[in-house]
């Protein structure tokens, strides 16, 4: 690449423009509005909370700044219920009807299922038809 040492040094010695003067200043609003949320906040959230603060700035100039910036919001997974909550070990359960549900009489195998559903919390069990659990 071929630059004149004067046309290098008349570029190097140029003022800072206005337009990132201005990039500058909201990439530190947009800086300690990310950090306040604890990394969570996203471009439009972030653009929210200054407009609040009364900083002038659009959603897409936000965005882009964030970008340049490296900063990626990390939303906290919602929490989901569970009816069995692992202790991460595995167990060894033992399958005592070898996957063989049939019965030659009433009463000789018993077995059972509980069944959750997220609707409305309700519970359903084999013959026991649906339970509302609140």
């Amino acid at each position: 690449m071929e630059v004149s040492r004067s046309g290098f040094y008349e570029w190097r010695n140029t003022p800072e423009s206005a337009t990132a003067k201005r990039r500058g200043i909201i990439a530190l609003c947009v800086q300690k509005s990310f950090d306040e949320s604890d990394g969570t906040y996203g471009y439009r959230r972030v653009h929210t909370d200054l407009a609040a603060r009364g900083v002038p700035a659009g959603p897409e100039l936000v965005r882009s700044v964030m970008r340049e910036l490296g900063l990626e919001a990390c939303q906290p997974r919602p929490w989901r219920f569970s009816l069995t909550e692992g202790d991460g070990q595995e167990h060894d359960i033992p399958d005592l009807v070898k996957r063989d549900f049939t019965a030659g009489a009433p009463g000789e195998k018993l077995v059972g299922d509980i069944t959750y559903s997220a609707q409305a919390g309700v519970m359903c069990s084999p013959g026991g038809g649906p339970r509302v659990a609140w």
